[in-house]
């Protein structure tokens, strides 16, 4: 079977390849011509069981839907993960080409392409909305009375096209994961690995919340699986939570404390932190929180919470997410090695 995985140089996208690959499907990778491919190894090497995977690397770009049309021919399946996940931009229509404009491409491809059967579209629990005061499943959509970063509303707004989509027939399923946490690429979408650094380097000062907050965390490794049981087992039209363990930024770093034996400075609540954003960077933290200026719709993320339940996908799936000890006890050994970490 050929699977097109658009994304697949970001950190979702190139892990799922690889675990692809490891279990004998030919993975035709969609990349920007600018994308760093390195770590998705070389095309067209053979990989997984008895040689069956193979990797073919196609460049162009979800805004552009010819270049989307050619890399779908000859696939039965799509798993859409490209996304644009900043914590801010000067230009925020960009979210909406890309997290909207992009989805509606790839459903246009679809139409026009008759060899993919299914297609698989990773969305986030942003576009869900938040979860005050209670665990939401797949029945909440976003309520849309307000948003807290353009990267969410694009988010909202993808969803309701997927979800028409559905309704008119299309065999889409549609997947959310929780706050995506683990080894691979440091970027915007690892936000728990970056602020681990800054927390073990003694450059994090006060609390990121309340510490009241509470999102759903997902280990990188279980969306992989649940993206794979997806395509095996998932109905199309459903939709499934691929969350984890749901607690705050302040247990996390507890429990990192009690993994490595670290005895750390204890966080101090800072009303400005307080309403920080976990997808600024980190750099906005310590240098006057300057993007949170520019975009002061941010600061509202961590005064809500972000709490759900993935039972659906436990039965429906098999899905399984191990929990924060089990997850963190392997992503700070990693950063460690790095030498991003002391302890």
């Amino acid at each position: 079977m050929k699977v097109l995985v658009t994304g697949a140089s970001g950190y979702l996208g190139g892990n799922l390849c690889r675990a692809l690959l490891r279990q004998g499907y030919s993975v035709r990778a969609f990349v920007r011509p600018t994308s760093d491919v390195s770590l998705l190894g070389p095309a067209s090497a053979t990989h997984g069981r008895d040689g069956e995977g193979s990797l073919e690397l196609v460049y162009g770009d979800v805004n552009d839907l010819p270049s989307l049309l050619v890399a779908c021919s000859g696939c039965q399946v799509i798993f859409h993960v490209a996304a644009l996940v900043e914590p801010w931009l000067p230009d925020p229509s960009r979210f909406f080409s890309v997290n909207v404009g992009g989805l509606k491409n790839v459903l246009q491809a679809f139409r026009e392409t008759k060899t993919v059967e299914k297609i698989i579209y990773t969305s986030s629990f942003f576009a869900l909305g938040p979860t005050d005061g209670y665990i939401a499943d797949e029945k909440q959509t976003h309520p849309e009375k307000s948003f807290c970063t353009e990267y969410e509303k694009s988010k909202a707004m993808a969803d309701k096209v997927a979800l028409q989509a559905a309704s008119d027939g299309l065999p889409i399923i549609v997947l959310y994961p929780g706050v995506i946490y683990g080894s691979g690429k440091l970027t915007a979408g690892n936000v728990v690995a970056k602020l681990l650094i800054e927390r073990f380097n003694g450059r994090l000062p006060g609390y990121i919340g309340s510490g009241q907050d509470k999102f759903s965390f997902s280990h990188v490794e279980d969306v992989i699986d649940g993206h794979i049981a997806a395509l095996k087992k998932g109905r199309p039209g459903e939709r499934y939570l691929l969350t984890g363990e749901n607690a705050s930024f302040v247990h996390v770093f507890n429990v990192s404390s009690f993994i490595t034996e670290l005895k750390q400075k204890a966080l101090v609540s800072h009303p400005f932190v307080a309403g920080g954003d976990i997808w600024m960077d980190i750099s906005s933290l310590l240098s006057n929180y300057r993007k949170a200026s520019s975009d002061q719709s941010s600061v509202y993320v961590l005064r809500h919470q972000w709490a759900y339940s993935c039972e659906k996908a436990k039965v429906e799936l098999g899905y399984n997410p191990r929990s924060l000890k089990e997850g963190l006890g392997e992503v700070l050994p990693w950063l460690k090695s790095l030498g991003l970490i002391k302890y």
